[in-house]
């Protein structure tokens, strides 16, 4: 269209009428075509999506009003392409809100109505009520009857008569006719939005500190057993295991008691309990919001705890250790991913090569836990290239760097003797879990093209959380997922956060 200089045009929307259920056919020209014998067109348009697509009304705007209302009175209610139109004064977004919050809306919505109703019946159906203006019944591409209409009325008045008589009456298939003001889609997602917000703040505030969510369940365990581990700690209002499609267990639960003292009661008294062979979770339930925020704090917590610790144990408290723990199966403990080294720092970069360490250049590498032996001078890395021999020994084919002692709690070497052997089995035990859970874990994040993240995240979650856990992700594929997910989550925020800092 041609470029108009002043503004006022647009602004004061004289000569302004918008055009509603257009055939998704009509594109600009054709509604300019259509308009045009009424008088002088200043633009012309058909409202569409993001892809181009009609989304079935237009606008018109016209040099003068008379030429509006002239084609909102010729037009009006006439058929386009085989679809009965509507035509009338186009009304700023503005005005249209202020209007619905003062009451002056007229246009109703019509659900679960009789697919044999054609415009004329619902014309007469909805006529009693007052003068209407627009009535339309929405159709398929087969000209089929989808079951919902809208009516404008002349007045609110009228409008709301419609709805208190008719809304609730018999309808199709058995259901109550819906009759209500139409909404807009934004509109009518932020109230339900803000019914769901109600709804759950009500029930979190009903059950604070009485519901507890159970894992690591027995798939044999049902709503009745669970009830009856759990009836020894006090009045249980409701015990639910959560059931998939095929009314399987998924591992988990839920138990809610009448008092926050009978659910602190069973935490105490039966979390890690043995149950049908399996050792049980449980902790008050939380939102997921909640939860997200409390792994990202232990994530934090325990991967600072384990770099603090284990540079003491190493003497080499000066020396950082960077990012979340990565676990690399085959080998014992955690990889601590490193920045690039200081120049003549020894270390290797990636597996299988020696590090270069030479004077003057600079070096990558990763700060791993693992068992040092300080009796043989035997270390990972070394000065050597190409086959990684050189000062201290071979190399062990990982990501290496400094190795550290695994049992780094009690800081003591395994010179003169064994040290903590309860130590060692419980690492060993966790290794081994870890070499059960890393390719399970590989093969959640695939769909995700996320295979790079599953050393990470399998760190994460041995360091995380303790074995009886352990051992009911391996039990549960749910709750394994889950904690991949949160993983992924984490490591996402993360990322984000070091982004926006950087």
């Amino acid at each position: 269209m041609w470029s108009q200089r002043d503004p006022q045009l647009r602004r004061n929307h004289h000569g302004n009428i918008c055009i509603k259920n257009l055939q998704k056919t009509i594109d600009n020209k054709a509604l300019y075509d259509t308009f045009a014998a009424f008088g002088n067109i200043l633009s012309c348009k058909v409202a569409t999506d993001e892809h181009g697509n009609s989304k079935g009304y237009g606008f018109i705007h016209y040099d003068t009003q008379d030429a509006a209302d002239k084609a909102a009175s010729l037009v009006n209610g006439k058929l386009l392409e085989g679809k009965k139109c509507f035509v009338g004064p186009f009304v700023p977004k503005k005005q249209r809100s202020n209007d619905e919050q003062d009451n002056k809306w007229t246009n109703i919505y019509i659900k679960y109505l009789d697919k044999s109703i054609d415009d004329k019946k619902l014309e007469e159906m909805f006529g009693k009520y007052g003068a209407i203006t627009s009535a339309v019944i929405m159709y398929d591409d087969k000209h089929e009857s989808k079951g919902f209409a809208f009516v404008n009325f002349e007045t609110n008045e009228q409008a709301q008569a419609a709805i208190d008589d008719l809304n609730g009456k018999d309808g199709a298939d058995g259901k109550q006719l819906y009759v209500g003001r139409a909404q807009k889609k934004s509109e009518r997602e932020r109230e339900l939005k803000d019914m769901f917000l109600k709804i759950q703040r009500e029930r979190m505030s009903k059950y604070q500190g009485v519901n507890l969510y159970v894992k690591n369940l027995d798939e044999s365990i049902d709503d009745e057993k669970l009830r009856t581990e759990f009836a020894t700690c006090g009045t249980i209002t409701s015990a639910k295991v959560m059931t998939d499609e095929k009314n399987v267990s998924k591992g988990f639960g839920f138990v809610c008691y009448s008092t926050p003292e009978e659910a602190t009661k069973a935490v105490t008294e039966i979390n890690g309990r043995t149950v049908n062979g399996k050792p049980i979770y449980v902790a008050l339930a939380q939102r997921k919001d909640q939860r997200r925020a409390q792994l990202e704090q232990q994530f934090a917590q325990k991967a600072s705890g384990i770099r603090m610790q284990q540079a003491q144990a190493s003497g080499l408290a000066g020396t950082p250790m960077y990012g979340q723990p990565i676990y690399y199966p085959g080998r014992p403990g955690f990889v601590y991913p490193a920045p690039g080294g200081a120049p003549g720092q020894r270390g290797g970069r990636f597996p299988g090569q020696g590090g270069r360490g030479g004077q003057g250049q600079p070096m990558g590498g990763y700060i791993s836990q693992g068992n040092r032996d300080r009796g043989n001078g035997q270390q990972s890395g070394g000065r050597g290239r190409g086959n990684g021999r050189g000062r201290g020994g071979q190399q062990s084919g990982y990501p290496m760097g400094i190795k550290y002692n695994q049992n780094v709690r009690n800081q003591q070497s395994n010179q003169g003797g064994d040290s903590s052997s309860s130590m060692a089995m419980t690492d060993d035990r966790r290794n081994q879990i870890g070499e059960a859970l890393y390719p399970q874990i590989e093969a959640f994040l695939t769909p995700m093209s996320k295979q790079d993240q599953a050393g990470k995240i399998t760190g994460m979650i041995i360091e995380s959380l303790d074995q009886a856990e352990l051992m009911g992700l391996l039990e549960s594929q749910d709750a394994l997922q889950k904690q991949v997910l949160e993983a992924v989550e984490v490591l996402a925020t993360v990322q984000t956060s070091d982004a926006s800092t950087a």
